[in-house]
């Protein structure tokens, strides 16, 4: 091959693969040892005698330099100020060897520069999105001034109110869908990745740049077109600090956007639990937190009662995913969730106990001090001491019953599916675990998971994928059979 042969090859090299499919060319090429040495830097594979010559090279300040030893010789081509190019080969090596490496020096140093910069800009935009994942956690926390701050440092402002978007899309994708949330709001949307699911992202949108209409929801629309297998789901319009419920809201309405034709949906409306029971409701939340927010570590590393309190929030929405949301280990996953059962008084196992721990959570503040009342003031499905009311009293409450019975009237309409009452009583009576409710109603774990997707549709509710309904659906069932509507459930 003539020299500009080789200079072509080098660049094309360069090209496709780098300098990694550049330096294993002209290892094979040239028979021998072919590297980039870091004079700075400590060496491992690289031979002494290709350290050795790099460090006189910069010691003296010369751009190229051939030490010759016994049989081989190393040849050398400074790329900056601390790297050069070195070649062990042995003797006699091939006569183009210098001429080839001096050109594969100009195109070398240029590639590990933009390496280094595309290494850079991907460090960047990690920190970038973990810094959005900060204030998003933030922002699920109730800390609404300090996710303010950092995300000041980021742009765009973070908006109040917003309408929330859940996308769910291929991981490939995700640029695509950022693209097109920024183009269609002017940049004003504030995106995170999903820290749980990967193929989610997060979008808050300013009310008024998401262009909402009750014919449409352009934004939706265009992000359900940016892929076959993307699908969107919108929550109501809501305030900064109803962040929790509003990604909710946009989850339930992902769980809908993938059983219609038009890959994305709107949160459907009606009665929020956390609304109609907060008046007779907080006394008894309070009461029954009482110990987690009065929690006082023992050591420095263990958790507080506000780190306990994002845990069971967190395992409450995402299970086993919490860990990924929290960035904790599933050993210390499950011993926080031992350490709440034994302060609360509750078995998380069972999801009564469940459902009572998320509507707590959600009639509280993270900063509640219980209102003066010790533990065990209150427990997960009844029984109470001294003047702190029960669950149970709560879910009495007529609006409670009126709340229970909207939330619960599709089950029983005309578009219900045979048996979907059955089917949901039975599901929740095992806890909401599949295999034993499959097993109770007779049918096959994948039939009793289709029944219960089909009822995903008709609820406008998540009920098999995290965050899901079934802490709401066990309370709606309670306060109906306390109602005397129908008969209570077992155990």
């Amino acid at each position: 091959m003539s020299r500009s042969d080789d200079v072509l090859k080098v660049h094309r090299l360069v090209h496709a693969g780098g300098s990694t499919a550049l330096l294993e060319w002209l290892a094979s090429h040239l028979g021998g040892w072919v590297g980039v040495v870091d004079a700075e830097a400590e060496h491992g594979p690289a031979p002494e005698a290709a350290v050795r010559g790099a460090a006189e090279l910069g010691a003296r300040g010369v751009r190229s330099a051939v030490l010759h030893g016994a049989d081989r010789a190393t040849l050398l081509f400074a790329l900056d100020g601390r790297r050069a190019l070195a070649a062990v080969l042995e003797q006699p090596h091939h006569p183009d060897a210098p001429a080839l490496l001096a050109d594969a020096a100009v195109a070398l140093d240029l590639v590990l520069r933009a390496e280094e910069a595309g290494r850079r800009e991907e460090r960047v935009r990690r920190a970038e999105a973990q810094v959005r994942e900060a204030v998003l956690h933030l922002l699920m926390n109730g800390r609404l001034s300090t996710a303010h701050q950092i995300s000041a440092t980021l742009g765009p402002a973070l908006p109040d109110p917003m309408r929330m978007y859940v996308v769910e899309c291929p991981t490939g994708r995700r640029a695509e869908v950022m693209r097109i949330c920024r183009e269609l709001t002017g940049a004003r949307a504030w995106i995170v990745r999903c820290p749980v699911y990967v193929r989610h992202l997060i979008v808050l949108v300013p009310p008024d740049a998401a262009a909402v209409s009750a014919t449409g929801d352009p934004l939706a629309e265009a992000l359900a077109a940016a892929a076959p297998d993307c699908t969107v789901g919108v929550s109501g319009e809501a305030g900064l600090s109803e962040a929790p419920a509003a990604y909710t809201q946009a989850f339930h309405a992902l769980a809908v956007a993938r059983a219609n034709g038009d890959r994305h949906a709107r949160f459907g409306p009606g009665p929020e639990l956390a609304l109609a029971a907060y008046e007779v409701g907080v006394r008894w939340a309070e009461s029954l937190l009482a110990p987690l927010h009065t929690h006082a570590r023992r050591r420095p590393q263990d958790p507080g009662g506000q780190e306990l309190r994002a845990t069971a929030h967190a395992w409450l929405n995402f299970t086993s995913h919490a860990t990924r949301l929290l960035k904790i280990h599933r050993n210390t996953l499950a011993a926080r969730l031992r350490l709440i059962e034994a302060l609360l008084g509750l078995d998380l196992a069972r999801l009564a106990d469940q459902a009572a721990l998320s509507l707590a959570l959600r009639l509280t503040s993270e900063t509640a001090a219980g209102a003066g009342l010790g533990p065990g003031a209150g427990t997960g499905t009844g029984g109470a001491s001294g003047a702190a009311p029960c669950l149970d009293d709560v879910l009495r409450d007529p609006r409670l019953t009126d709340w229970a019975r909207t939330h619960l009237s599709a089950l029983t309409g005309p578009d219900a599916p045979p048996g979907a009452r059955e089917t949901v009583r039975t599901w929740l009576a095992h806890d909401a675990q599949l295999l034993p409710a499959a097993a109770a109603l007779g049918v096959s774990v994948p039939g009793a998971r289709k029944r219960l997707t089909r009822i995903e549709a008709l609820l406008e509710r998540s009920l098999l994928q995290s965050p899901s309904a079934r802490h709401d659906l066990w309370l709606a069932h309670r306060a109906e059979d306390l109602a005397g509507c129908h008969k209570p459930q077992k155990g």
